[in-house]
């Protein structure tokens, strides 16, 4: 199989499987979607979304943020992942946009990043959430996916090489999209460990799951 034809079997795949595939996280404003990734750094969904409401109560947009302090804001992000950081981290990135980019979050990766807690992943999931640009942003998930159904070659071991190589072959007006099929496929099925390859449709192009089963572990999937 080319690797033209593996793209087409896996988008044709998620298209039909997982057409309106979007974030998980919740929010209602760019604003409120930034706020949300920045804690899901190294954090589940599930629990950031248990934690905005109230903050978004308190701190109903980005001018009011960025006028709080530490000891404000911290109690309410204390049940998140490194409170600390990213209580500082918020708190910044309010006021940096409030100073420089009139209160408006920036909607291009190269501004965002300028952002305290705002890295390219991040930045990339702003921009193809809120504004659907082709940017894939990739975290564990769509790393660990890609390399699995071989979309990407083993020799891209960083996040960007990842990147560069599916935007390259997914067409651009799907990237946007492309990178919640990856993200969910790795998040409910293709896991980390014990990956759901009885349930996989895409197992029948999947180099792992070629190579558990040379390995004689099939029963895992039986």
């Amino acid at each position: 199989m080319t690797k033209k034809e593996r793209y087409h079997f896996v988008i044709d795949y998620f298209q039909k499987h997982t057409p309106d595939a979007e974030t998980e996280l919740l929010y209602d404003s760019p604003y409120e979607l930034l706020v949300a990734v920045i804690l899901s750094a190294q954090c589940t969904d599930k629990r950031v979304n248990l934690t905005t409401p109230a903050i978004f109560k308190k701190f109903p947009d980005v001018h009011s943020l960025s006028k709080t302090n530490f000891d404000e804001l911290f109690p309410f992000i204390k049940s998140i992942s490194y409170p600390n950081n990213k209580t500082k981290h918020l708190i910044g990135m309010a006021q940096k946009v409030v100073k420089e980019f009139d209160g408006e979050i920036p909607m291009t990766v190269d501004e965002l990043i300028q952002l305290p807690g705002v890295g390219r992943k991040t930045a990339n999931v702003i921009t193809s959430v809120v504004d659907k640009q082709p940017n894939m942003a990739v975290d564990t998930h769509v790393f660990r996916v890609s390399k699995r159904l071989a979309l990407v070659s083993q020799s891209a071991n960083t996040p960007l090489a990842v990147e560069k190589e599916l935007i390259k072959n997914i067409p651009e007006e799907m990237i946007h999209k492309a990178h919640h099929w990856l993200i969910l496929h790795g998040r409910y099925t293709c896991l980390a460990r014990n990956p759901k390859c009885d349930e996989c449709g895409l197992k029948v192009i999947c180099n792992y799951y070629k190579k558990l089963l040379k390995q004689g572990n099939q029963y895992f999937f039986l």
